[in-house]
This record gives structure tokens, C-alpha cells and sequence, in this order.
């Protein structure tokens, strides 16, 4: 009885500090849901457990009432309620769900609380049974519960097994669409690495081996979905939307405040993954600057992003994005704001992998097998291959931002979409110290270096000098080299940040 007596005393204690944050907040928060239910569950009850199940989990508490400043509800039925909250989870819901129920004490009146897992991948979605999968199944956004798409249903029922979309014929490419240089690289790399299994077979065997082509009904050799994008002369012919668009804008959203979206460069990067990798981490580079810090005797560079940890997170993103057909007209995207650089690619993390297993020694699940097997092969023009930390791309991408003094990134998984964001290497302490001496000039830098841009308006304001005041430190700084305009001109948009 003590386990219990324990368990009853931090059940208390978590619902006394719950209740002390929705009373802040004043409102259901994301992972919380709060009814009164005195005397029957509401309708919505259903949706909020296949909403938390299919998300990242989350609280139900019942008995309280969210009107009155989330106090007790009157009249109460807890034993009722707790009987009926339990028959719906087992009966109600498929898969059932088995969520941990317990009585706590708010202003000595009783509630209801339970704590809804998360469902491993292999058994979500999980839905309302008597409302069926494509109308029964929620997810949950803000405090509200909303219906899953057809997209996200399918992206989950695909998990239950080894999706095969990479092996997919590309009924109208011939052998021609392959680029020579990448076949040859590919074969003389299998040829050294399984020579037993490789060494005298012809190069379209060994194609179809690893499943680059694959003969259609006539015996036609076509190359494979994978085969074309690891491969491929110009896979966007028959693909359009296989490409990786990348964007910098100038502020910390896409638009100016204005809601029209501003850009210092955008473009749509095509070719083969091997090609789209080099390019965008050439697009990066281009719109980032470098920082240094003397390390010793020598100058270290210190760049916003470092690049070989942007390199494995792109390819990670092409290489495990999701390719069945209704995602064919999605891009990987990488979007570069004033204060972090984003990368986002259609489908979630995918199998048994959950974002706390991410880089933990052993954890892989490959969605895209053939093609991650082509890419470990496939060499870069200049030296290297595509995917050659296969399995530990973020644990390098991780020891990477460390070594460069900057944070983890920050990954986001939905059913649709995963995400990776890097946030911007501030200055360091050492770099402050090659900067000019005078205080207006510090406190410029000081204010660019905390919000990544300034305009002289804000400068105005910070400083209570005019514009004429403002603009002669601000020109000073750019003459230097140290500051650059982000607008062409007198543009009235016009903003300053670190010359890159």
C-alpha cells in the first residue's frame, strides 16, 4: 500500500501545481484538457484521448470547472465519471487505451485525472471506434482537438510496415536519364566494398541489385524512384517538386509586418541529391557570416551555422523525407531567418524512432531503404559520399554545434512533417573585443547582436538622438565593414545588421 500512498501524494502534488498553472494561464493549455463532467463525460472525450494518444500524450482532469477559475465543479460524480472515463478508454477506443486513473483533492472536493501515453508509432492512429478510422481519429493543435487528414492517417498506417514507394518504377525515364559520372563513382565503390558479391558483374546487374533500375512489364530497364534521385541527370523532369527551396529573409518571419513576405534571396535548387546537398549548403554559406575568435596564436572561424553539421541535417532530410505519391508535389524546405536557419521536409520521424531516441546510440529507422542504400554509396563530385554517417548524421550534427560553442537543434515531428532548427551562433565575448572602441558604437552593435537587424527609427528611440545623430555612428560602422544594409539604397525598409 505504500507504492499507492506514494503514487496518491505526487498525483496531488502535480494536480495542485496543474491547477496553479491554468489559473495563470487561464485556459486549457496544449497537453492539458479540463471539463466539469458532473454528471456524464462530454461528447468531445473521445477526441481529446485520440488526440493525446496520437500526439505526445497529455492530462484529462474532470471535475474542475474552467468558468469559475478552474475550481471545484459541484455536485461532482467522481466514481461515476472515473467508471466512465475507464469503459471508454477500453471500450470505446481502438487500439483500447489503458491510461493511468486516480481520485485527487481540489479545495476538498474530488476530481478525476488522467494521464494519456503516447502511442508507440506501430499502433497509431488511434481512434473513436463507433466513428471509424478517417472520422474517428484527432490530433491536437493549441487547446483544441481537430480531425486528422487522410495524409496524416496514411503517414501512420504506413509505419505498420516497410514502406516501398523508393523501389517505385519511373515509368517514362530510361537508362539515359542517369548521369554517368554518379553510376560510375557508385559502381567503383561497390566493386571495392563487396568485391566477393560485386567484382564480376556487369554494371546493370549491379544497378538492379541495389535497386537503382528494375525492368518494367516489357523487361525495359527503368530506373527506380531512388535510383533517380541519388542518380539522376535531372530528376525534376519527371518530379518537379523533388527539389529543396531555400529562403532568407530579413526579419524573424516570413514577413515584414506588412504580410507580404520579404526576401534577400530565395531559389529553387534542382538536380540529383548529391547536387541538391552541395547547393544549398552553397546558399547557406553565401547568406551567412563569419565570425572569429583568436585560439591562441591562430584565428578561429566561427561561422553562424557550421556547415558539416547543415550538410547532414539536408541530406538526412532528402534521404528519410517521405516519397509516396500524394507527397511528390511537397519540397524539402530551408528557410534562414535574422535569428535561426530552419530546415523542414513531408513526413514525421518514422517507425519506432521517437524525437527522444533521436541520436541515441543504436535508434535508426530508415523509411526510404533502397534509396539510403544508394546514397551511402553514391560519391559527391568532390570527394566523400552522400550518406556516409548513415544511422549517426545527428549525433555529428549535435558534437558539431557543440564544438562550434552553440546549442542542439531543435526538432519538431508531426505526422507530416519533420523539422530541424539551428539557432544563429551569437557573438562571442573575444569578437566584441576587435570591435571599435567608441560607447555609441558598442551600444549599436550590442542592439544589432540581440535582435540579428536594427533600423535607424529604432536606433532613434533607443538612443534619443536624430536621425542625423543616429545615422553617423551607423554609417561609421558600415564604412568599417562591420555593419551592411540589408535593402538596397534609401529603401524605406531599410535595416543594418553584421556585414556577413
Amino acid at each position: 500500500g505504500g507504492g499507492t500512498a506514494m503514487n496518491a501524494d505526487r498525483g496531488q502534488s502535480y494536480l495542485d501545481r496543474t491547477i496553479g498553472r491554468l489559473r495563470l494561464f487561464g485556459t486549457d493549455l496544449q497537453e492539458i484538457e479540463v471539463k466539469e463532467s458532473v454528471n456524464h463525460l462530454p461528447k468531445s472525450m473521445g477526441e481529446t484521448l485520440s488526440a493525446f494518444a496520437n500526439g505526445t500524450g497529455g492530462d484529462v482532469l474532470l471535475g474542475v470547472s474552467e468558468r469559475d477559475g478552474f475550481s471545484p465543479a459541484p455536485h461532482f460524480q467522481a466514481n461515476r465519471i472515473q467508471d466512465a472515463l475507464s469503459n471508454l478508454c477500453a471500450e470505446g477506443m481502438e487500439p483500447p487505451l489503458r491510461p493511468m486513473i486516480t481520485l485527487a483533492e481540489l479545495g476538498g472536493a474530488p476530481v478525476v485525472m488522467a494521464r494519456v501515453a503516447e502511442l508507440p508509432p506501430r499502433d497509431k492512429p488511434c481512434y473513436v471506434k463507433k466513428r471509424g478510422l478517417r472520422q474517428g481519429s484527432f490530433i491536437r493543435t493549441g487547446d483544441g482537438d481537430r480531425h486528422m487528414t487522410d495524409y496524416e492517417i496514411d503517414r501512420l498506417l504506413e509505419e505498420h510496415e516497410q514502406p516501398q514507394h523508393d523501389a517505385e518504377l519511373v515509368g517514362d525515364a530510361s537508362v539515359d536519364d542517369l548521369d554517368d559520372a554518379l553510376v560510375a563513382g557508385l559502381i567503383a565503390r561497390e566493386r571495392a566494398v563487396h568485391p566477393r558479391v560485386s567484382g564480376s558483374l556487369a554494371d546493370e546487374v549491379i544497378l538492379q541489385n541495389l535497386r537503382a533500375l528494375a525492368p518494367d512489364e516489357d523487361a525495359v530497364l527503368r530506373p527506380t524512384i531512388a535510383g533517380l534521385l541519388a542518380l539522376g541527370r535531372y530528376p525534376q523532369k519527371y518530379y518537379p517538386r523533388l527539389a529543396v527551396t531555400f529562403a532568407s529573409f530579413p526579419g524573424r518571419t516570413k514577413s515584414d509586418g506588412g504580410g507580404v513576405p520579404s526576401l534577400l534571396d530565395s531559389e529553387t535548387l534542382v538536380g540529383p541529391i548529391p547536387a541538391l546537398v552541395a547547393d544549398t549548403l552553397g546558399a547557406v554559406r553565401r547568406n551567412m557570416r563569419t565570425g572569429g575568435l583568436i585560439d591562441g596564436a591562430f584565428r578561429k572561424d566561427l561561422p553562424d551555422y557550421p556547415l558539416v553539421a547543415v550538410r547532414e541535417a539536408v541530406t538526412n532530410a532528402l534521404m528519410h523525407r517521405d516519397y509516396s505519391a500524394v507527397a511528390r508535389g511537397m519540397q524539402v524546405q530551408v528557410n534562414m531567418y535574422e535569428d535561426r536557419l530552419e530546415i523542414t521536409n513531408p513526413g514525421g520521424l518514422y517507425g519506432t524512432l521517437t524525437l527522444d531516441m533521436l541520436g541515441a546510440p543504436g535508434f535508426s529507422a530508415t523509411r526510404n531503404q533502397h534509396l539510403s542504400l544508394l546514397l551511402e554509396e553514391t560519391p559527391y563530385p568532390d570527394g566523400g559520399f552522400v550518406a556516409e554517417n548513415r544511422g549517426t548524421g545527428y549525433q555529428r550534427i549535435v558534437s558539431e554545434l557543440a564544438e562550434n560553442l552553440m546549442p542542439s537543434p531543435v526538432a519538431k515531428s508531426t505526422a507530416s512533417y519533420f523539422s530541424l532548427t539551428f539557432e544563429k551562433r551569437r557573438l562571442s565575448k573575444e569578437e566584441h573585443g576587435t570591435l571599435p572602441a567608441g560607447g555609441m558604437e558598442k551600444a549599436i552593435l550590442a542592439a544589432v547582436e540581440e535582435s540579428g537587424s536594427v533600423s535607424a527609427r529604432e536606433l532613434m528611440e533607443m538612443s534619443g538622438l536624430s536621425r542625423g545623430g543616429v545615422m553617423r555612428y551607423v554609417n561609421r560602422l558600415v564604412d568599417g565593414g562591420i555593419l551592411e544594409h540589408m535593402y538596397p539604397g534609401r529603401s524605406p525598409k531599410q535595416r543594418y545588421r553584421l556585414k556577413r
